[in-house]
């Protein structure tokens, strides 16, 4: 399957952050046909297993979560949905009029209200509406929607993925869904290669609220080492050029106190020599990733973040560079195909 074909499976999935059932499903069929074997863990994480069945070989992860932002229900208003964002995730300044996916267990269909430009005050015109004044239309009456979507019900953007331009893809969801995208492409890229290590790879649940997927995950699989693939922050032309990243230069390499330097070097190093083109990204503290998680994990393990610039992020219309994506995915698989022959040729 074509990466582009990958994105547009997984974007278009339901998948709020704590109820991934229906991305997770989406993403162990493209898994599957890929390793030796695929497991949904107590939390809800999909995981895949590819052994080399050597020896006391290392065991490396792969990561990108599947989760995405979302609102969640709060109440009803004459059969309008009350909303908040769930974990902060959603800005409201972008919702007025677009069109959402109420994720009940019939799910529908609705749009956020708005009042028309000729009914705002000029004050009102310059501030954004505040979220507890949103609400969403499904065509419900009151009675229906108290019936048909309860307090908590999750509600995501309602968009069609597509090309923009030559190179560039944008939809929803992209963060993380390009990521678990990545590892996929990883993954074909590996078919019919040995490797020396033993590969699991996770597509995590719940990283944009709780990061409780990456931790079950860390502790459950006991790795030696974790590569996490997520987004960071793509550039526009009004954003600060030393905070964000051009899209199509390549993926990032995180470096910082919470990431380990040889992995980090072995990385840079293969791009250097493969030709990849790559770009440094300093995470002077938190990664604001699920590094952050899998470091932790029993007695430690060796993280390194790579990531791909993304425009637009946690919004209906996320934007990537299919370039950024398969260099990141060639970045990776050369450097699983390296990692463990040192202790596997003595």
């Amino acid at each position: 399957m074509e990466l582009v074909e990958i994105l547009q499976a997984l974007s278009r999935a339901s998948g709020p952050t704590g109820r991934e059932e229906e991305a997770v499903s989406a993403a162990q069929v493209l898994l599957e046909p890929l390793v030796a074997s695929t497991q949904i863990d107590k939390v809800g994480n999909l995981i895949g297993f590819l052994p080399s069945f050597k020896p006391e070989a290392k065991r490396i992860v792969l990561d990108a979560h599947l989760d995405e932002v979302c609102l969640v229900v709060t109440g009803w208003e004459d059969g309008f949905l009350q909303v908040a964002s769930a974990f902060s995730g959603v800005d409201p300044r972008l919702l007025p009029a677009s069109r959402v996916l109420v994720c009940a267990r019939q799910p529908v269909y609705g749009v956020v209200t708005c009042l028309p430009p000729h009914l705002l005050s000029e004050e009102e015109r310059e501030t954004p509406f505040p979220m507890e004044k949103l609400r969403i239309d499904c065509g419900l009456t009151q009675e229906q929607a108290q019936t048909l979507v309860p307090v908590g019900t999750r509600v995501i953007a309602a968009t069609e993925p597509f090309y923009l331009g030559q190179k560039k893809f944008c939809g929803k969801a992209l963060d993380d869904r390009a990521g678990f995208a990545v590892i996929l492409r990883v993954l074909q890229l590996l078919q019919g290669k040995q490797l020396d290590v033993d590969l699991a790879v996770v597509g995590s649940v719940q990283e944009e609220s709780t990061e409780l997927g990456a931790q079950a995950a860390g502790f459950h699989l006991a790795p030696q080492e974790a590569i996490v693939i997520d987004a960071t922050f793509g550039d526009t032309p009004d954003s600060e050029r030393d905070t964000t990243f051009p899209l199509g230069a390549g993926p990032t390499i995180g470096i910082g106190p919470a990431l380990s330097r040889q992995m980090t070097r072995n990385l840079q190093a293969i791009a250097a020599r493969e030709g990849i083109g790559y770009q440094d990204e300093v995470m002077e503290g938190s990664t604001g990733t699920n590094s952050m998680a899998f470091q932790i994990a029993r007695e430690g393990v060796a993280c390194a973040v790579i990531s791909f610039p993304l425009r637009y992020m946690h919004t209906q219309r996320e934007v990537v560079h299919l370039d950024d994506l398969e260099n990141a995915a060639r970045l990776i698989a050369v450097y699983l195909l390296e990692a463990g022959k040192e202790a596997s040729h003595g």
